[in-house]
């Protein structure tokens, strides 16, 4: 599994750099993904799900110091957040930077969450850059909770499929929180 887990992430990665997006498993839901600094990529997204460009949308990331390098919040309230989740959870950090705008919130915040997921960090580790993920369904329709289920009109307009079985995850999203400058937390979903 190793290999191809390398290898679907190269051929991901390819089709990230040209501006591409792809869906992808992840460690909860099939996801659409795209390079987070990309506006072109990110835009593409909005269309393929029919969604509203004011709706911010998470991205995924590899660590600590990536979270660091995107937002303006202080490293010890992004360990004391992170330390100790055990679910899948997407922390929202207030003023992303170095990223689309289009993902930020109204407010400039931008959910990130480190994925337990092989071939997500795999890929993440080639991009050195945040992967946005977003569930792959259509705006309002419910989230696919098998690969067979995701809508007809995305598998057609995304630019590649990671070819690779669902593993590590579970068919419902992430857990949510929301932090502010001081380290404050309130949990979303």
């Amino acid at each position: 599994m190793g290999k191809n887990i390398n290898k679907e992430a190269v051929k991901a990665y390819k089709y990230i750099q040209k501006g591409g997006v792809i869906l992808y498993p992840t460690d909860t839901v099939w996801g659409l993904g795209c390079d987070a600094t990309n506006c072109v990529a990110v835009e593409k997204i909005y269309s393929i799900k029919k969604r509203n460009m004011k709706t911010p949308m998470l991205s995924l990331v590899k660590n600590h110091s990536m979270i660091q390098s995107f937002s303006d919040t202080q490293p010890n309230i992004i360990n004391d957040v992170l330390d100790g989740l055990i679910e899948p959870t997407t922390v929202i950090y207030p003023k992303g930077k170095n990223l689309c705008k289009h993902i930020l919130s109204e407010d400039k915040s931008i959910g990130f969450r480190i994925p337990n997921n092989k071939f997500c960090l795999e890929l993440i580790s080639l991009m050195n850059k945040p992967l946005v993920s977003t569930s792959a369904n259509i705006h309002k329709e419910a989230f696919p909770n098998s690969f067979t289920e995701i809508n007809n009109h995305i598998l057609k307009q995304v630019d590649y499929v990671v070819n690779l079985p669902r593993y590590n995850w579970s068919t419902k999203p992430s857990s949510v929180i929301k932090i502010d400058e001081f380290g404050n937390y309130c949990k979303i979903r």
